[in-house]
């Protein structure tokens, strides 16, 4: 019920207010996809040239996804395409999630704009970083450099396992 209340409210002109939101962020889904691959699922849903950022966060120690992904797209009114295609979806290329994956809105960070400004100084933007786990922005469906930094980025913690674990 959410879910389907934001999906068509973000396309509802009948309503109070036009959505103006295009930020979303992707949950459950498998640690296996990459941003490439979740990339290669929007285009085959016919979302290419639509979205201008994908973003799946990762684990720096293993290199596997978080469970989630950003994804911002050109304009608010091609969000209602993206939700109705991804909220429920589950016919992912590789991995499987033991739920499928839900659709809502990218909270505190909305919009193109807040996400170039979030990472352009964050330590994923490391030169040390390999490119496949940066955040990938898009003009007209073509990958496009990210903003420089405007200070110095910090090199990543990684966060061993052995860190993590407790002491026996």
């Amino acid at each position: 019920p959410g879910a389907s209340n934001a999906a068509t409210g973000a396309g509802d002109v009948g309503g109070v207010a036009e959505e103006t939101r295009t930020t979303v962020m992707l949950r459950e889904m498998p640690t296996e996809i990459s941003r490439d691959a979740l990339i290669q699922i929007l285009d085959q849903l016919g979302l290419h040239g639509l979205y201008d950022m994908v973003y799946v966060p990762v684990d720096f120690s293993s290199g596997n996804g978080l469970g989630y992904a950003f994804v911002n797209m050109v304009s608010p009114h091609d969000v209602p395409l993206l939700w109705s295609a991804l909220d429920g979806f589950s016919q992912w290329s590789l991995g499987g999630a033991d739920k499928p994956c839900s659709v809502r809105w990218s909270e505190p960070n909305q919009g193109l704009v807040a996400h170039v400004e979030r990472y352009r100084n964050s330590p994923v933007m490391h030169p040390e970083v390999p490119d496949m786990w940066k955040p990938a922005l898009f003009s007209q469906g073509v990958r496009v450099a990210f903003p420089p930094p405007t200070k110095k980025i910090k090199s990543p913690k990684v966060r061993s396992k052995k860190a993590a674990a407790p002491n026996l």
